[in-house]
């Protein structure tokens, strides 16, 4: 069975087996809510507030509320925080973190599967976002008049980065929390 990223709401019922005996509002309660787990959910947090950043920086920049050349320092600045650690996050998570998960428990193979296929899917809409950005910062010091026109085409990718985010880290979160409770993992 796979997963349709663009219909997707959620896990799956069958990925949410041990999320229902842990579910979210009893993690940080939790003995084995370790410190190694509320720091990758901590870079979670971050994930989505650069996606914030880059989003309302450039609606701003669009509703004449920013100025051109801040906003060009700003995009630059923080969509490469937000690519660059993206990238170097979900490669660990891919290579370590999910083959762990998987060891241990061998039911939620597929929902792992489905992670890295969102990986994939998001380096795509990286990809989109750099392009654009880089173009922006780049008619920030060429012609300053053109930005908006780079710039309008980006909001809208950096409004589905932020959805994007939104369900991915959730359904992530969602599946491996239950999973590192149940088995002790990382504590």
């Amino acid at each position: 069975m796979t997963y349709d990223i663009t219909v997707r709401q959620g896990l799956p019922d069958e990925m949410q087996v041990l999320l229902r005996d842990y579910p979210r509002d009893t993690w940080p309660g939790h003995p084995d809510f370790a410190r190694s787990i509320q720091n990758w959910m901590g870079a979670h947090r971050m994930f989505r507030q650069l996606a914030e950043i880059v989003t309302e920086d450039t609606e701003g920049f669009l509703d004449n509320g920013n100025d051109p050349q801040i906003y060009a320092g700003r995009l630059a600045h923080f969509g490469n925080l937000l690519v660059r650690n993206l990238h170097g996050h979900h490669g660990w998570e891919d290579h370590s973190f999910f083959p762990e998960l998987e060891a241990a428990d061998p039911r939620f193979t597929r929902g792992l599967e489905m992670l890295e296929g969102d990986h994939v899917a998001l380096d795509t809409l990286l990809d989109r976002f750099t392009r654009g950005a880089n173009r922006t910062v780049q008619l920030a010091s060429l012609e300053e008049a053109q930005m908006k026109d780079e710039a309008g085409p980006l909001a809208e990718t950096c409004a589905e980065i932020g959805q994007f985010l939104k369900r991915h880290l959730t359904d992530e979160e969602e599946l491996a929390v239950p999973i590192l409770l149940h088995y002790k993992m990382r504590g």
